[in-house]
């Protein structure tokens, strides 16, 4: 398992256990300084510089939870999974001839049992009329999401759009004069500082807890639009969606990962900067989907080796390492080696800064970037194009669909190679009634191999499949594990 991991991949072993023992109910992706009166004595007045004492710089804890706990609510969703394994009686009945009767006898294999689960999360109210913030991956594929206040009222949420690349979901209730909590700067706030979170960690609805800021701007391996803030708060299953409150009770981030080697909190926790929040919100409401902005590059970060090699003083920018042919950097004449020091004004210091500034500008914006070639600085304009949005992917993969399967399947994009850790595959975008949904194929597995053969394109899987009338064996990779699922062609 991965070590960075959303708390609602916890929450999803947690969910098979409870479900298959009876329903148990999980969750579900100011500075202090040192006084300085001895100092000031000790030197004249007019250059003793002015400074806050320990005491002063704590926040009051429970005017926070006081003032702010009324606008975060608790987040239900219920919903069925496909899980379950096949062995002993469970056994396909396959005839003893058949070459994959002595492989399954002695495999566990996943079974098509539609199991209900409930999840909780968390999240806070940002419009009287009943908008409210929470993860993506809180409501992902729920079929009945419910939002209950500290009132204990409880209301049905619509789900008005939900972004993945960010991990922000938008839900609406009916309701009207709720309380709201107020909207901060994360900019603004400095590592060192104090920030609480509210939420619901197991179930345990409007839980307080506080710690420090650890770092700004930090980039998770899977996570490219979101320079996430660090802190050490105490964040566990069902805290996702939930608020992070600086020490003036104003809101600079939703909860949304840890990072663990046990499955729980080990003292690492990052929020999505609420600004970065706010902007999908707005989008959400106003046109139900995310449009960003697009280079068409492969950036790499850069040390000092590389930067010796180029040129430059220190390491700085991000490195093009690959310009996709007919993309808007390609036409802008960006070329692979290319360095990118600035871009719409705005200093690269790490290469990470550079996609959430790109998604940030709207497609067709022309842009000014500054880059380093050959020695030299230069500077050109780029009209900055359209990221491709989830449901044209989808699109795209219905277009591969695979008829006998059921499945709608993609090849895998360079990110998704280079996160997987695997040489290829085919990604499934989408699934309907038929074998493979009967056998337990989800949305998001990956098909690494059929019979033992690699699979990288759906017309090599087809030619596999017209082969074998009766059974396939497909290796499918799902979340950080490899399985085989057999299928019954029929």
């Amino acid at each position: 398992m991965k070590p960075n991991k959303t708390i609602a991949t916890i929450a999803v072993m947690a969910a098979v256990i409870a479900a298959l023992a009876g329903g148990y109910t999980y969750a579900h992706r100011d500075e202090v300084r040192v006084s300085a009166s001895q100092t000031a004595a000790a030197e004249p007045a007019a250059l003793a510089a002015p400074s806050r004492n320990a005491s002063a710089a704590l926040p009051d804890f429970a005017e926070i939870a006081a003032r702010q706990g009324a606008a975060v609510v608790n987040v239900s969703v219920s919903g069925t999974v496909k899980t379950g394994v096949i062995g002993g009686p469970g056994m396909p009945k396959l005839d003893p001839n058949d070459p994959f009767s002595q492989f399954f006898r002695h495999f566990q294999i996943p079974s098509p049992h539609d199991v209900p689960v409930q999840g909780q999360g968390s999240g806070f109210i940002v419009s009287p009329d009943g908008v409210i913030l929470t993860n993506a991956h809180v409501v992902a594929d729920a079929d009945e999401v419910v939002v209950k206040l500290t009132d204990r009222r409880e209301f049905k949420a619509k789900v008005v759009g939900s972004d993945k690349p960010t991990d922000v979901a938008v839900l609406k209730i009916d309701a009207k004069d709720l309380p709201t909590v107020r909207i901060g700067n994360s900019q603004r706030a400095r590592v060192g500082e104090w920030v609480v979170a509210i939420g619901s960690p197991f179930g345990f609805e409007n839980s307080v807890t506080a710690g420090i800021i650890s770092a700004k701007s930090r980039s998770l391996p899977s996570e490219g639009y979101v320079p996430f803030l660090q802190t050490d708060v105490a964040i566990n299953p069902g805290n996702s969606g939930g608020p992070l409150f600086d020490s003036n009770g104003e809101v600079i981030g939703i909860n949304s990962q840890i990072y663990s080697r046990s499955g729980g909190y080990q003292g690492l926790s990052f929020a999505i900067p609420i600004e970065v929040a706010m902007k999908v919100e707005r989008q959400l409401l106003d046109h139900g989907k995310v449009n960003r902005g697009r280079l068409g590059v492969v950036i790499q970060g850069m040390n000092k080796e590389l930067a010796d090699s180029f040129g430059l003083a220190k390491p700085v920018g991000a490195l093009v390492s690959s310009v996709e042919k007919g993309g808007p950097a390609d036409k802008a004449g960006i070329e692979p080696g290319d360095v990118i020091l600035k871009f719409n004004g705005k200093e690269i210091s790490d290469s990470a800064e550079l996609p959430p500034l790109v998604a940030d500008i709207a497609p067709g914006t022309a842009t000014k970037i500054e880059l380093w070639r050959k020695g030299q600085r230069r500077e050109i304009s780029v009209n900055v194009g359209a990221a491709k949005l989830a449901s044209d992917q989808a699109s795209k993969g219905a277009e591969r669909k695979h008829e006998k399967l059921g499945l709608a399947l993609r090849p895998l994009t360079q990110d998704e190679l280079r996160n997987s850790d695997v040489a290829g595959g085919l990604f499934v975008e989408d699934i309907e009634d038929g074998p493979a949904a009967r056998a337990g194929i989800q949305r998001g597995d990956i098909i690494l191999s059929a019979n033992g053969e690699k699979i990288d394109n759906v017309e090599r899987l087809r030619a596999i499949i017209s082969g074998n009338r009766k059974h396939i064996a497909l290796l499918v990779l799902r979340e950080d594990r490899k399985i085989f699922v057999p299928i019954a062609l029929g």
